[in-house]
């Protein structure tokens, strides 16, 4: 890395000196904006949720893996779906071959969920589901389980990511358009409001915008400029801000650049915070406090000396825990190569226990501010993120995703990056500096083919089984509301209860929305 610029290319003087009023603008923590935390005391009264992401193979692997990480101290659950359930197809269609269980774990029906949660209490259990464009049907088969298994919808936690500009930004599992799936997100916001008060409808993320070759800045600025839309469409739908904004929750990277990454987190809460209540006049503190989750940076892990990948984690999670995160994920040191094995997940657990309970970090809130170089870091971040937003308000966040400007930025910045690293302008440790010819053998996780044999004769035996009449008529009003404004998540909760599979619910969509093909190449 370049010793006078930061990840993001912002030019470092040799030594800070404090911004004027630091103590000013930023008031202690708890206190509005929250550059300094949400919580005045924060893992001094409570630690962050360790919520390790966990999916492969089928349903009950799953769920053995969520067993044993609860038993080890992690204290919440993630759900990593495979592409097939990402995408809307079940494991019987055509486009699922070879595909099944790879990512993560296949859901097809509301029996899978079931198996996935076996011998955990919903009513008990934080519960986090990386889902975006079936989001509503996936967390329509969580609250049935939940039902069904004796616990009250009303009681569930946790979070649905349901951020499908990010999407189109940089992942690129979307399904339909971006109005209708525009639409599924603001009925899901509006039911879940109502029925599942206590769950998080929207995880607006910018860590997968930084997994495509971001900066620090891009990720901050794109992240909030789609939160501000979410925003927009939610109080159009007649959503009060005080209520809906309670259940905002976002995701961020955390990079190699140790205080960048800090100073991201403190700048994103002061921005949030001031756009809720400046522009959006919410008037509630917890609608304008900034709840994240953070996952270590899964693309600066290599495949070269893989055990340096625990130390580029740790680096990274005591940033997240610096910078004042609700819930950390810490990357396995062998997920350059595979899922993580179970040695590995655990290992990684260890490297968030041993932050919590052995490094002291806890002891206080906000450790690092009055930090010259951190305060005027956190400032140059909000300045630089506040000049992105601007330029993609110009335009129109839909219009700046679908004419390419946003993802043609990204590309720029992972070029750049990628360009420095093979200059050795940026130093990898094992990768272009201090190589070393013998690597460490990993014994690394494997999904056997053949599981996906397993969950089509589960949805053959579905089929057979369930009252395909009722089915097909609750797929058909499904259809037509969809065509109307009437909100949609009562007809797919009912098409679940009735074992519609995930990939019937998402046709009917597809019938009326279509499907998005970009119209634009970077």
């Amino acid at each position: 890395m370049d010793i006078d610029e930061t990840l993001s290319g912002i030019k470092l003087p040799e030594y800070s000196i404090a911004p004027q009023d630091t103590e000013a603008k930023n008031p202690p923590p708890g206190q509005f904006p929250y550059v300094r935390g949400i919580y005045p005391s924060m893992y001094r009264r409570q630690l962050w949720t360790m919520r390790q992401y966990s999916g492969f193979s089928t349903a009950s692997k799953t769920n053995q893996r969520f067993h044993l990480l609860l038993q080890k101290g992690q204290t919440g659950l993630s759900v990593a779906f495979d592409l097939p359930t990402q995408m809307g197809y079940d494991s019987d269609d055509s486009v699922s071959f070879g595909e099944v269980g790879k990512v993560g774990v296949a859901i097809d029906t509301v029996e899978d969920m079931k198996l996935l949660f076996h011998g955990i209490h919903l009513g008990e259990v934080s519960t986090s589901m990386t889902i975006n464009a079936p989001a509503m049907i996936l967390l329509a088969m969580y609250a049935v389980v939940a039902e069904e298994t004796g616990v009250d919808p009303s009681l569930i936690q946790g979070t649905i990511q349901n951020d499908i500009l990010k999407e189109y930004i940089a992942r690129g599992t979307y399904i339909f358009p971006p109005e209708p799936s525009m639409r599924l997100i603001t009925d899901t916001f509006e039911y879940c409001s109502k029925e599942f008060p206590q769950f998080n409808t929207i995880s607006i993320s910018g860590y997968h915008i930084r997994e495509a070759g971001s900066t620090a800045i891009e990720e901050l600025g794109f992240t909030l400029a789609n939160a501000r839309e979410y925003v927009r469409r939610a109080i159009k739908s007649g959503l009060d801000i005080n209520v809906f904004g309670k259940r905002v929750s976002f995701f961020f990277n955390a990079h190699n650049d140790f205080f960048e990454e800090i100073a991201k987190f403190r700048a994103a809460r002061k921005m949030w915070a001031n756009m809720m209540k400046n522009e959006f006049g919410a008037t509630d503190p917890k609608a304008m406090m900034l709840r994240f989750h953070t996952q270590t940076a899964g693309s600066s892990l290599t495949a070269q000396q893989p055990e340096n990948n625990i130390v580029r984690v740790t680096i990274q999670a005591l940033a997240s825990v610096l910078g004042g995160t609700q819930s950390l994920h810490t990357n396995s040191k062998d997920e350059a190569l595979s899922l993580p094995s179970e040695k590995s997940a655990i290992t990684a657990l260890r490297t968030q226990q041993i932050i919590a309970h052995e490094s002291g970090v806890t002891h206080t809130a906000d450790p690092l501010a009055g930090s010259y170089h951190l305060e005027w870091l956190t400032l140059k971040l909000e300045e630089e993120a506040q000049k992105l937003i601007a330029e993609v308000e110009e335009i129109g966040v839909l219009k700046a995703i679908e004419n390419g400007f946003i993802q043609s930025k990204i590309s720029e910045s992972a070029y750049q990056h990628e360009k420095k690293i093979n200059n050795q302008e940026r130093v990898i440790v094992g990768v272009n500096k201090f190589e070393q010819k013998e690597n460490e053998k990993l014994e690394l996780l494997k999904v056997e083919d053949k599981i996906a044999l397993d969950q089509i004769a589960k949805i053959k035996q579905i089929k057979e089984t369930r009252d395909q009449e009722k089915v097909d008529h609750a797929l058909k009003r499904l259809a037509e509301v969809a065509g109307t404004e009437e909100n949609i998540f009562p007809f797919v909760l009912e098409a679940v209860k009735l074992r519609a599979t995930l990939g019937e619910i998402c046709n009917s969509l597809r019938t009326v929305f279509g499907i998005y093909k970009p119209s634009f190449t970077i």
